[in-house]
């Protein structure tokens, strides 16, 4: 693995979160940043990704939200290289049985941070066939699941993002679960690899700056120089200028659909 094969993208909601924690986030790798301020995430920001990125010279893509705070980069690139000896596709969190307030499907990722393959997902992309796998199949995975800490739901499709996970499964794709550790806060939870730490997640990044609380609570997990610093840094912004009056009109036309029902 060579740093010039190697992005990390982010949709930002909160950019006042993001001068900070962005300042710690992997150096010497291009920097994108969705703008989430118009509603996007989740799944629309996966499709989104496909669809700028999918011409750019990228073999490695991680997936981290603003409200992610970097503890050790030579570890997120120990990953990445884990990952291409080992013929991985994608690396992340369950979104059930290891963060106490996610108690969700425990057979796929939650998207606060990821490393995905994307060189090798690009190629077999289908925005259709992702966005159809939204759906469960009882007993299709056999993940060793007895050891986890917390509640999970099997039959969960409580995240819309789920789709793209499955359908990566489903294509039989390598994936690595990442271990987690609840903090002290009991919100925040730190992920390891091979017992070293990467990164901590914060989560409520859209509280930050305005809820007292959960800014004060964010604050005390990154360096006061970094609070203080808050400087602007290098990356490409993208931003889909039609996506809120698209969903504006999603939203509208379902209305009327339901009066006609």
């Amino acid at each position: 693995m060579v740093k010039k094969d190697v992005a990390i993208i982010t949709t930002v909601a909160n950019f006042e979160l993001y001068n900070i924690t962005g300042n710690k986030f992997p150096r010497g790798i291009r920097k994108y940043v969705i703008d989430g301020k118009n509603g996007m995430h989740g799944i629309h920001s996966i499709l989104y990704i496909f669809k700028k990125l999918k011409t750019e010279p990228i073999k490695w893509l991680i997936l981290a939200d603003e409200d992610v705070i970097f503890y050790d980069e030579s570890i997120v690139f120990d990953l990445i290289d884990y990952m291409q000896k080992n013929n991985i596709t994608a690396a992340g969190v369950r979104d059930g049985g290891d963060i106490s307030h996610r108690t969700y499907n425990p057979f796929v990722f939650n998207t606060f941070f990821s490393i995905l393959n994307f060189e090798s997902l690009r190629s077999i992309w289908n925005e259709k066939d992702v966005l159809g796998n939204q759906y469960i199949i009882p007993h299709e995975f056999e993940d060793e699941l007895k050891n986890l800490k917390f509640e999970y739901s099997i039959d969960s499709l409580f995240e819309p993002y789920y789709c793209f996970f499955l359908w990566l499964r489903r294509h039989d794709k390598n994936i690595l679960f990442l271990d987690s550790e609840m903090l002290d806060d009991e919100i925040s939870n730190a992920v390891f690899f091979n017992d070293a730490k990467i990164l901590v997640h914060s989560w409520y990044a859209r509280s930050y700056g305005v809820n007292k609380n959960h800014t004060d609570r964010i604050n005390a997990l990154v360096s006061p120089s970094d609070v203080q610093k808050n400087t602007t840094f290098e990356y490409v912004l993208l931003k889909d200028k039609t996506f809120k009056s698209r969903q504006i009109f999603a939203k509208y036309l379902r209305k009327i659909q339901m009066r006609l029902k």
